[in-house]
């Protein structure tokens, strides 16, 4: 059978269901670990469909149920009525970059917004372990930037400024946004909930290395 067009598609399937469970479960872990404090952070899955999977503006990630959780179309117009996180349009932008993510994980944690008050433009990342917990990696003897990114309440020109840097520099794994948090994405929630738990480890020891006492 053909499959229908996206406005005759039932508005909730069983697939947003299952996405909207992964992405609970990953903001319970999130906000376990202090990464998502107050109502910060938003994530998103994408559906097999095209449409996204993402929570509900101004929610507690560590208490989501799935009425905390809207569909967008691939453009990050809402579906449901309900508001999407200021922050949609980034979201967007990565799925239509990387054909194959599907969900984008976005902490505010403490060691990636320490480590953008201690570094400039990016952060290099060599000769870790861990850096083989990311998607393509099998080996420590590698090293990875990681761009930096000024705030912007202008969230298209934000996206746009990313977009720019990844043409002229190629695909990333991750990008810090200053004094704010960060973004990364995988093949599906529990690929990005890796990377999330991997990168959060390795910025928390570089601001270590690079300026910050322990505690």
């Amino acid at each position: 059978m053909d499959a229908l067009p996206l406005d005759n598609q039932p508005l909730m399937s069983d697939d947003f269901a299952q996405r909207a469970r992964e992405l609970i479960e990953a903001g319970r872990t999130i906000d376990s670990r202090g990464w998502v404090p107050a109502t910060s952070g938003n994530f998103s899955a994408r559906l097999a469909d095209g449409r996204i999977a993402i929570t509900v503006s101004g929610r507690h990630k560590g208490r989501l149920t799935e009425a905390d959780i809207m569909l967008v179309d691939a453009d990050g117009r809402s579906l449901d009525g309900q508001t999407p996180s200021a922050e949609t349009r980034l979201h967007t932008a990565l799925y239509r970059r990387y054909p194959d993510a599907g969900a984008v994980l976005h902490p505010h944690s403490p060691g990636s917004t320490l480590l953008s008050r201690l570094r400039t433009n990016s952060v290099v990342l060599e000769q870790y372990e861990l850096l083989k917990a990311l998607k393509g990696i099998n080996t420590h003897e590698c090293r990875i930037r990681i761009p930096i990114f000024p705030n912007d309440q202008d969230i298209p020109r934000l996206a746009n400024r990313i977009d720019h840097w990844m043409d002229e520099h190629g695909d990333i794994h991750a990008y810090i946004i200053a004094s704010h948090g960060f973004y990364t994405w995988g093949d599906n929630v529990q690929e990005a909930l890796r990377q999330v738990e991997a990168l959060e480890f390795l910025f928390d020891i570089e601001s270590r290395l690079h300026g910050a006492p322990t505690a």
